[in-house]
C-alpha cells in the first residue's frame, strides 16, 4: 500500500558571491560558482576553523590571476620552478568546446 503525503525539502535557490554580492543563478537555471575552501586541523594555527567562500565567475577568475601574480613575485629570482601558471589549479577541461 502506497500512503502519500507531502513533504516540504529546504533546497539552495541561488548563492551569492561573498566578493561582490551578485547572484551567481545563470540563464541555464541553476547557480555557477566557484568555492574556496579549506578546513585546518590537528597543529595548524587555525585548528578547527573550517572556510567556504563562495565566488561567481568574475570574481573566481579575479582570485586566480592574483594568486598567479603572487606565485610569480614569491619565485621570481628561483631558477629551479618549472610549474607554470597557465592553469594554476586547473584539474579538467571540456574539450567539446575548444577550437579546431
Amino acid at each position: 500500500m502506497k500512503i502519500r503525503g507531502r513533504i516540504e525539502v529546504e533546497t539552495v535557490t541561488d548563492v551569492l558571491c561573498d566578493v561582490c554580492d551578485r547572484s551567481t543563478l545563470h540563464e541555464s537555471g541553476g547557480p555557477q560558482y566557484g568555492c574556496l575552501e579549506a578546513r585546518w586541523g590537528y597543529g595548524a594555527k587555525h585548528d578547527g576553523e573550517r572556510y567556504e567562500v563562495h565566488l561567481c565567475e568574475y570574481c573566481f577568475f579575479k582570485t586566480i590571476a592574483y594568486l598567479k601574480q603572487e606565485r610569480r613575485i614569491e619565485n621570481i629570482f628561483d631558477d629551479q620552478v618549472t610549474n607554470s601558471n597557465e592553469h594554476l589549479g586547473l584539474i579538467a577541461k571540456n574539450e567539446f568546446f575548444g577550437s579546431e
